[in-house]
This record gives C-alpha cells, structure tokens and sequence, in this order.
C-alpha cells in the first residue's frame, strides 16, 4: 500500500493488482514501503528537516541486484507533487529502466516535453540545462556531466521551486536512469502550477499518522537497505 497520507488519491487511482507493503522500523521514525515484486522501495523519514530528503524512491532491476536509479523529495515538497510521484509508481511498471540506459537527448526532450508546451525559458549554462517558468521561482535543472557518471554522487536532476535553484523552499532531485516518463508526469504538475503551492503544516502533520504494525515481509524486502 501507498505509506503516506499526502496520496491517498493516488492509492484509490493505483490498480488492483499494484501492492506496496508497509513496514515501520524499529526506531519508528521512518516507513519504508515495499513493491510486491520487491524491486521498488520507498523510504519516508518522518522527522526529516524541512529542507533535507524526507522521501527516498530507489528501484532495482531484481530483490538482489544494485540500484538502478533513485530520487528524493525533501520535507517540504507540497502534496500534489507527491501524489503525482507515488501514482505514476502505483499506475506503471516505470521503475523497470534497464540498467545503462544511456541518458540522451531523446530522453531529456521526453522528460520536459510538459515545460517546453507550456513556454518555459530554456538556457545552456555549461554541462547545465535549465527550465524555469515566467516568474522564475519554479524550475528543473539537468546536469549533462553528472549524466554520464551514474555512479557518482551528483544530482543529475534537479525540481525546485523558491527563490532561486541555490535558494529553494523545496526540491526533487534524481539520478542519470530515473525513467523520463516519470520525470515527464512532475514536469507535467509543475507546467500546471499544482507543484508550486506551498506546503502547510497540517500537510506534513497528516503525513506522520501511520499504522505501527506492518504486514510480514520476506527476508529479502526486510533487509534491504536504500
């Protein structure tokens, strides 16, 4: 099942046959749910500060395999951004990118495609490619260079919103072989506006009340760390 309260709309939407188990760990202070083929986990730290990774998406290729891609929305990412991530996780097999995909402008073209219909500015600073809107205080940044080096620890996508990529109120950051129809749906949210709202309190309040009982897991999905 979806671990947060934030996308409840996205779990009514997710088809039947689409499981994530839930388990709380011992400290209780994060939620880690779980995919039912086991390739797919989502961890959401509860407490995290607003500014630091609250949510981290990560898949794999099998239970037992290296991470093929991940990405992270901090503590203060708004709902609507949230729930477009988990239904397009619920909705699809869009986690299933081969490992080596290459990153190339094909791939990138898809992932904004949302941001260039809608008439976003687009400019080429060095290895970086930016999209922002009008008003400049929502935007997505691609690194060209971090692109080519997927086992590094650089961003090579960037989703913020405030007042300056440098300065944000919230960001969504993801690796070289995140799937461009995921990245695609968020541009999508934010062409439309609904990713700019800002978040309150009562948001992150209702995303802390969760079940302290998780359903059994196999060894495989208890002890897989992201």
């Amino acid at each position: 099942m979806i671990l947060c309260v934030e996308a409840r709309e996205a779990r009514r939407a997710a088809p039947q046959h689409v499981r994530l188990d839930r388990e709380r760990t011992w400290t209780d202070d994060t939620t880690h749910a779980i995919h039912e083929s086991q390739t797919l986990r989502i961890e959401r730290v509860h407490e995290a500060h607003p500014r630091e990774s609250a949510w981290t998406v990560a898949a794999y290729e099998t239970p037992v395999s290296a991470r093929m891609w991940h990405l992270t929305a901090t503590g203060t990412t708004p709902a609507p951004v949230l729930q477009t991530l988990l239904q397009h996780l619920a909705e699809s097999d869009g986690w299933d990118t081969a490992i080596g995909s290459p990153v190339n402008e094909r791939t990138v073209t898809a992932a904004t495609k949302p941001l260039t219909d809608a008439g976003w500015k687009h400019t080429v600073d060095g290895r970086w490619i930016r999209w922002t809107n009008p008003s400049g205080d929502v935007g997505i940044q691609f690194d060209a260079f971090a692109a080519q080096r997927p086992n590094s620890t650089l961003v090579t996508w960037t989703i913020w919103a405030g007042s300056s990529i440098d300065h944000p109120t919230w960001t969504v950051t993801a690796s070289p072989y995140t799937p461009s129809s995921l990245l695609a749906d968020l541009a999508d949210n934010l062409a439309h506006g609904t990713g700019t709202r800002q978040p309150n309190a009562a948001t992150r309040k209702r995303g802390a009340h969760l079940g302290t009982t998780p359903p059994a897991l196999g060894p495989a999905a208890a002890g897989r760390t992201l």
